[in-house]
């Protein structure tokens, strides 16, 4: 059953690339990294109950198991070449494989991105990718690199995700801006296009995993700088302030993560040109705030006080 179940996802995630020498069927892939690139490799793990909701359909587990380790690779400034997948089931569901196995393929077929190999194995639902990008010498983004005087940027909106869960935890609405909410929560957008154009003009990337303070505190801890974020700029989706206030939505952008944007640093002669490029690739960009001395994050007003934060964002082993 466990080889039927492989060729199930197989034949639904077939893609031909030149570099894969040999793929899915041996006891490991033989994969040929092009002259001239670096490797960059990113894992993530999902588990049922902790990073996506029980019931949620199979079809966005196996889109957002790719999407979230595309992220990765969009924040080192990659482009994307291939994938592992270990996925973990209570019993051998066929129907579970196929469904799972197209949302994947959705999206890794955007990216001409081929699965080469993995494992399946029996116990509670679980889901690990880890995928496989190039970068030429020199050029990945990292989390180092912000300096004083930076501007914080961030692409797309803030919030949308914990929205989206907030609802699926109370059985939703049902009208367009509850789905709205709730897509982004289960199929969020890789802005692997943000990061190739971030090359060479970002000083520091991550993306927004685990909540804006909490992401952009590794880059500035990394970089031994703090920051200063300016509440009021935050972007948020017309979706995300209709449903929920001011406050709740702030909150939301603030720590609510798994939107899976990018939180970037430049050069503030730089913001014009990049809100530029980055528009014309659809996702946008928004400068919240910048780059200061010291080793915190600081969240004001628009009078310029401190807001304090009673939460920061995702962290698997809190209390």
């Amino acid at each position: 059953m466990e080889f039927s179940l492989i060729d199930r996802i197989r034949e639904r995630t077939a893609q031909g690339r030149d570099d894969v020498r040999l793929g899915i069927g041996d006891d490991a892939a033989l994969l040929a990294v092009p002259p001239g690139q670096e490797l960059a490799v990113a894992i993530d793990t999902m588990i049922e109950g902790v990073h996506f909701p029980r019931g949620t359909a199979a079809a966005d587990i196996g889109w957002k198991s790719l999407a979230v380790n595309l992220s990765d690779l969009a924040a080192m400034g990659a482009t994307p070449a291939w994938a592992l997948l270990a996925l973990t089931l209570q019993n051998a569901d066929v129907e579970f494989i196929d469904n799972f196995a197209t949302g994947f393929a959705q999206l890794a077929k955007a990216y001409r991105l081929a699965l080469v190999g993995g494992d399946t194995t029996r116990g509670a639902l679980t889901v690990s990718v880890a995928v496989h990008g190039f970068v030429p010498p020199g050029k990945a983004l990292t989390r180092a690199g912000a300096q004083i005087g930076d501007a914080v940027l961030v692409t797309g909106t803030l919030g949308d995700a914990a929205g989206g869960l907030r609802l699926v935890q109370q059985n939703g609405r049902g009208d367009a801006q509850s789905d709205y909410l709730i897509e982004r929560l289960n199929r969020p957008t890789p802005r692997i296009a943000a990061g190739l154009a971030l090359r060479e003009r970002a000083s520091a990337c991550i993306d927004i995993s685990d909540g804006l303070l909490a992401d952009l505190g590794h880059i500035c801890e990394i970089s031994g700088v703090g920051a200063d974020v300016d509440a009021d700029l935050l972007p948020r989706s017309s979706a995300l302030l209709d449903l929920f206030d001011d406050a709740v939505s702030r909150e939301f952008a603030l720590s609510g993560g798994d939107d899976y944007e990018l939180c970037f640093t430049v050069p503030m002669r730089h913001v014009a040109a990049v809100q530029a490029d980055l528009a014309k690739l659809g996702c946008g960009a928004t400068r919240i705030g910048r780059i200061v001395e010291g080793d915190r994050i600081h969240v004001r007003d628009r009078d310029g006080q401190r807001l304090e934060q009673s939460r920061k964002g995702w962290d698997h082993f809190s209390a």
